[in-house]
């Protein structure tokens, strides 16, 4: 397809307009919680409302192994995975335990909360579905490999009902399953392991893996909309803003890439792999590297802002709320710095290493660590 044909730009307007949509719903559009991984389906990993400058522990709960699940919230409850093989529901104001399921396997993957329901999938390669509420299994998937990255949905267009659930595995594939009764729609196949959340873009879910390739699929037909090569293993999440996908790398690179004309549009080097998902606000790209620094990156240009270091690898992947960014190390520490400058606002010791993303509802940091505890900061 040539780039300045009829038909090309149909298709870029479509992607135009998807852009917008995905603009506006880039910050989670239900209240302040954060029902997913990075917050959104986009997986832009911002968060709506006012965060303090110094927080305080509110509580803890402990799990019966490392948590390296990032937790989601959905106003009230806390949801997250545990190595223990079970996954926990909490209070949000107090981390009462409200309930647990046992998988039977660990549990690294994040949660999905949509329409009273938990998408979760373990290392033994189930997706589970459960009750909100009671923790009740609703329905199980089973795929062939691990699940380590976390469930996104869809919606049927013409009534907005709860339609499909999605969630890459260790398979090399992807599977969209029906949403209440779990039976497979369709299924992607790359050629290596899918790893992090799909990014839902418009009709279309964007998602790398362990083959290099950043896949554009319809969620309608489960067919390749298009595809581009990064250059490595992709061992975490993209975010999508409008036509525009950022991603890092195995190859220590963070890229941005134009998904109409299935182009690199620039490339920011560092020293080390990137596992850490990206946060991508207006203007900025902030993110995790196992350089043990956190880098902020000029969004249009992928000219480097500052970058803040840490005393251990930075795998957790950065959230932005408030003009600040709420991030884990595995130095063991939970950092609060400014969005601006990169300058340090706050930490706080946990002591293990964290891994776990966080979750920002209403202005409470909620992060799991490999002490076993889930820790909620106000």
């Amino acid at each position: 397809m040539r780039p300045n044909s009829a038909t090309s730009r149909r298709a870029a307007a479509r992607l135009v307009t998807v852009g917008v949509a995905c603009c506006l719903f880039g910050v989670n559009a239900h209240s302040d919680s954060w029902p997913l991984f990075r917050g959104s389906r986009t997986q832009t990993g911002v968060a709506a409302g006012k965060l303090s400058a110094s927080l305080s522990l509110k509580w803890r709960f402990k799990t019966g192994d490392a948590i390296t699940s990032s937790p989601v919230t959905d106003g009230k409850r806390v949801f997250v995975g545990s190595q223990d093989h079970s996954v926990y529901a909490v209070s949000l104001a107090s981390g009462k335990k409200l309930w647990s399921f046992r998988t039977g396997d660990a549990v690294e993957a994040p949660p999905c909360y949509v329409d009273g329901r938990v998408l979760i999938g373990s290392k033994g390669g189930t997706l589970y579905c459960l009750d909100a509420v009671g923790g009740k299994r609703k329905w199980q998937y089973g795929t062939d490999g691990e699940i380590m990255g976390g469930a996104t949905y869809a919606r049927d267009a013409k009534t907005g009902k709860l339609a499909k659930i999605l969630v890459g595995s260790y398979d090399n594939r992807v599977h969209c399953v029906n949403a209440d009764t779990g039976k497979k729609l369709w299924t992607y196949e790359t050629d290596n392991y899918v790893n992090g959340t799909p990014a839902v873009a418009g009709d279309n879910v964007a998602f790398g893996g362990c083959d290099g390739v950043l896949h554009l699929v319809s969620i309608t037909t489960g067919k390749k909309v298009r595809s581009v090569e990064v250059g490595d293993y992709i061992a975490a999440s993209a975010a999508v803003v409008g036509t525009r996908a950022y991603v890092g790398h195995y190859g220590n690179e963070l890229i941005s890439i134009d998904l109409t004309l299935k182009k690199i549009l620039w490339r920011y080097k560092s020293r080390q792999p990137f596992f850490s998902s990206p946060a991508v606000d207006a203007n900025v790209i902030v993110i995790g590297d196992r350089d043990k620094r956190v880098h902020c990156v000029d969004r249009a240009t992928g000219k480097g802002r500052w970058t803040f270091s840490t005393r251990g690898e930075v795998d957790s992947s950065p959230v932005i709320c408030d003009g600040k960014v709420v991030v884990g190390s595995g130095d063991g520490r939970l950092y609060l710095l400014s969005l601006a400058t990169g300058k340090k606002l706050w930490s706080y010791e946990i002591g293990e290493a964290v891994t776990s993303s966080p979750a920002i509802d209403s202005g409470t940091v909620v992060l799991g660590a490999a002490d076993g505890y889930l820790y909620a900061f106000k």
